[in-house]
């Protein structure tokens, strides 16, 4: 069916000529690659799409990708539009923003649309909106399940191959799917929770003039249904983002010339307004930067950067929690907590003042928990087919799944290439739908460098097993090989065969800076490392602006297009040097670039010549933490679970990147640059609150700084809130039936019933994991029970020894109906949100109770059990 022509407002259409015009200027040195296509016949309307495409195309992009993939993704968007029912009734500024855009997240961008079309349209034909909606997240459901991992989002057609994903993760490919039928979509995030650590993204979806929410790749039986709903009430704020200058009905939190940040907190939560105004030390209004923060992984986290205006003011629609507010400019800097209960402006006065050997205590207090919006209850008949349906959804995945390469062909893949089985068993077990690929790398390049293609992805992130292939495997070991000489294997290893420098999509690019370099160069830059620094800085312009997933493009992207922003450059940087044989990183902790030579780390400093300046011009002063241990604390230091360092640099501060979870912190000192810094400790409480610890301290130019690494005490009362009938039976894996009361530990029972296959529960299981040797150690019985609907789905927990081994799980129905005699303050419907978890003292008194999505729980229960040892 033939569509109206899309039309665009005068305004919007000047708007998309002078930025398409200003995009194509910028990527001149991509001219024929990128903008060859318009010497195409094109249709008006495939032209529009195009130009509106790259108009607000990120630099990322303009930099890695040809204008063939642009044209098809507008060509086969436009053939959907045409074949959909809906496609006349949806806007054309909705379609615009919501159904044209072909990047979700920070994905990479593969030509997805008309497969995904074809995989789903025949399934929702003859349906409504809704219908189509809803069905096709069952097919996410069926393609991927929630699992943690980095922060770089893997494509689509990633995600469908490994079949596990994170939340941002799953919501791309959701996003993808209903885009692909003509739906319009948006990837909805709350950046951080206040009330316990960690964030979320789902989705909504546009159904003939209203926005719904849904969960990725996580089916209910009607929209505006999930198990975020509840906690999404206590959100500080949910926005979503759009390439466009957006000029819809939602509140636009931020304006840039090539993005919008939307703010749809009101759909979710109560808000309020909250104003700030920026004065000079006279009182007088100056424009400044201003950070609103949350506390969240023992850090002040920015969840929107805000600019004053020329009055100094500055406004913001927020949830009903604490916030730390740091603004700095030209004039100085200022920092203030607002509780949730003012409402009048707060001021900030910028100064040059700090606080230097000062200790400040917040305690931040999250937005209140609120009942649960009223909806209409699902039917019976509605419950028992959706049921039905996840149930099935669940076992075409596990099918899926059951085709990956197993321990049986790993253990006949070393053998036939002489190969230690168990690490050729973990390669193909984290490569999952892309183990084949590579069984056959490791078939290719075993005979020629044996162990080493093995060692190649032992260095590469989990996750890069899943979406790096032979092509990109065979051009890192083969270059690096001939680079090895008399490097010693861990440095080879990690920063010389390791292709990766940050979370940047790994591609071949060894081979590219031979040919593009020159060996003659080459040989130049791996006698003098700051030559290699001289030639980005001359050849290379830092654009900040234009890019919101900063370091994404990838080293040859970079290379090509001669522009980029400064985390792209430093990886530029770090892959041109290793390709030249030379040792390169960016520093753990503050990501900065460097080069190993005559047996240490050498900075670089870009825009200062190594050569002119003489020894020493890359040398960055440095000195070194070490942490003083409270030995009255109960607290175990772990980094970005409890505590972090963060250095003051331009009136803000930056949290140093060390590892997270990292515990050794006593046993030797953090070698750090000189300068501010200050160290923040919490302790999360049960109602979400948290008790935080600023210190700000010095560390001077070749000195020993020796800080106090201290946590505010927490509350040590924990009132009986009912008592546990233990009367009620489970099954074993074996089929056997045991009474709850015969599993309790001699020092308690921490008692849950989760879903193994939803997210928040999910949560819970790492959380043990991480826990295991404590619990493991506390006397403690941990029953997990898992209902009937989900038992055929949870068998890999059974045997997954990196839980606590005195964790048992068993088959039950229902019983925590019946558990407890508590005064139960939940609503029904809130009394079944998964995970449900107890934690009974050894004489059957529920102490402890928690319901639904929450990070922590593992932490408070084994904090309450080892407060009430005797």
């Amino acid at each position: 069916m033939r569509r109206r022509p899309l039309a665009l407002d005068e305004s919007a259409q000047r708007l998309i000529e002078e930025k398409f015009a200003y995009k194509r200027a910028l990527a001149a040195a991509r001219e024929n690659d990128l903008f060859g296509i318009f010497g195409e016949t094109l249709t008006e309307d495939e032209a529009l799409a195009l130009k509106y495409l790259y108009a607000y195309m990120p630099l990322n992009d303009l930099a890695d990708y040809e204008g063939s993939l642009f044209l098809a993704h507008v060509r086969q968007t436009l053939q959907i539009r045409n074949a959909v029912p809906w496609g006349d009734r949806i806007p054309d500024p909705l379609f615009f923003h919501f159904v044209l855009p072909y990047r979700v997240n920070n994905e990479n961008i593969e030509d997805h649309r008309l497969r995904l079309f074809e995989d789903i349209y025949p399934r929702v034909q003859g349906m409504s909106m809704a219908e189509a909606i809803l069905e096709t997240n069952h097919w996410c459901h069926e393609k991927a399940n929630y699992a943690p991992n980095d922060r770089r989002t893997v494509s689509p057609l990633t995600l469908m191959r490994t079949a596990l994903g994170r939340c941002g993760e799953q919501s791309t490919l959701a996003v993808a799917a209903l885009r692909s039928i003509g739906i319009p979509a948006r990837q909805v995030y709350t950046p951080r929770w206040a009330h316990c650590d960690s964030n979320h993204a789902w989705v909504e979806a546009w159904e003939d003039g209203t926005w719904h929410f849904l969960g990725a790749c996580e089916p209910e039986p009607r929209l505006d249904r999930g198990w975020f709903r509840r906690p999404a009430r206590r959100a500080m704020l949910v926005h979503t983002r759009v390439a466009a200058d957006y000029s819809g009905p939602e509140t636009v939190t931020l304006a840039r010339p090539w993005y919008s940040e939307l703010n749809l907190l009101h759909q979710y939560a109560d808000t309020k307004v909250l104003k700030i105004r920026a004065v000079d030390s006279n009182g007088q209004p100056v424009q400044a930067n201003v950070d609103i923060q949350l506390y969240n992984y023992a850090e002040l986290s920015t969840i929107v950067p805000l600019e004053t205006d020329e009055t100094g003011g500055a406004s913001v629609t927020l949830g009903l929690g604490d916030t730390w507010i740091s603004a700095y400019g030209s004039g100085g800097w200022g920092f203030a907590k607002c509780s949730a209960g003012e409402t009048g402006e707060v001021i900030l006065t910028l100064s040059r003042e700090w606080p230097n050997d000062t200790v400040m205590e917040l305690e931040m207090v999250p937005p209140p928990e609120q009942p649960d919006v009223e909806s209409e209850l699902v039917t019976e008949e509605e419950s028992s087919v959706h049921e039905r349906r996840v149930k099935q959804g669940a076992q075409i995945r596990a099918d899926y799944e059951a085709t990956f390469l197993g321990e049986k062909d790993a253990e006949a893949l070393a053998a036939e290439c002489s190969l230690p089985a168990d690490r050729v068993c973990n390669a193909l077990r984290k490569a999952r739908g892309n183990s084949r690929e590579i069984a056959a790398y490791l078939r290719e390049q075993s005979p020629v460098y044996g162990e080493w293609c093995l060692r190649l992805l032992e260095v590469l992130n989990e996750k890069d097993l899943t979406d790096t292939f032979r092509g990109t495997l065979e051009d890192h070991l083969t270059f690096s090989m001939m680079e090895k000489g008399e490097t010693d294997d861990d440095t080879f290893a990690l920063y010389l065969l390791n292709p990766r420098a940050d979370f940047e999509m790994l591609t071949p690019y060894r081979a590219f800076f031979r040919r593009h370099f020159g060996e003659e160069r080459l040989a130049e830059y791996s006698a003098d490392p700051h030559r290699l620094a001289e030639f980005l800085e001359t050849e290379f312009e830092i654009i900040e602006d234009l890019t919101f997933y900063k370091g994404s493009v990838t080293p040859v992207g970079s290379c090509r297009l001669k522009k980029g922003d400064q985390l792209a450059r430093d990886i530029l940087f770090v892959a041109a040097s290793r390709s030249a044989g030379i040792p390169a990183r960016l520093e753990p902790s503050d990501r900065r670039p460097q080069f190993w030579r005559g047996g240490a780390w050498h900075d670089v400093r870009f825009g200062k010549s190594a050569a002119a300046a003489g020894p020493g011009a890359g040398k960055i002063e440095t000195g070194s933490v070490a942490w003083v241990k409270d030995e009255e604390s109960e607290e175990q230091a772990k980094y970005f679970l409890n505590f972090t360092l963060a250095r003051f640099e331009n009136g803000a501060y930056h949290t140093l990147q060390y590892e997270r979870g990292e515990s050794d912190v006593f046993d030797r000192p953090f070698d750090v640059q000189a300068g501010r810094y200050r160290l923040t400790t919490g302790v999360r409480l049960g109602d979400g609150s948290a008790w935080v610890c600023l210190r700000f301290f010095e560390v001077k130019p070749g000195q020993l700084a020796s800080i106090p690494l201290a946590f505010r005490k927490r509350p040590s009362d924990f009132p009986v809130i009912g008592t546990a009938n233990l009367h009620a039976c489970a099954q074993s894996q074996t089929g056997e039936t045991q009474p709850l009361a015969g599993l309790a530990g001699r020092a308690g029972t921490l008692l849950a019933w989760i879903e193994p296959d939803r997210e928040p529960s999910k949560h819970l299981l790492r959380e043990l994991r991480e826990m295991k040797a404590e619990w493991e150690s506390s006397g403690v019985s941990i029953v997990c029970l898992i209902g009937e609907a989900k038992w055929n789905v949870s068998s890999a927990l059974f045997d997954d020894r990196e839980l606590p081994s005195n964790l048992w799980f068993g088959k039950e129905n229902q019983a925590y109906d019946t558990l407890a005699s508590v005064d139960n303050t939940d609503s029904p419907e809130r009394a079944k949100e998964f995970p449900i978890v107890y934690a009974i003292d050894a004489d059957h008194r529920i102490r402890y109770r928690s319901s639904g999505y929450k990070l922590g729980i593992s932490k408070e229960a084994a904090a309450l059990f080892k407060a009430l040892a005797p």
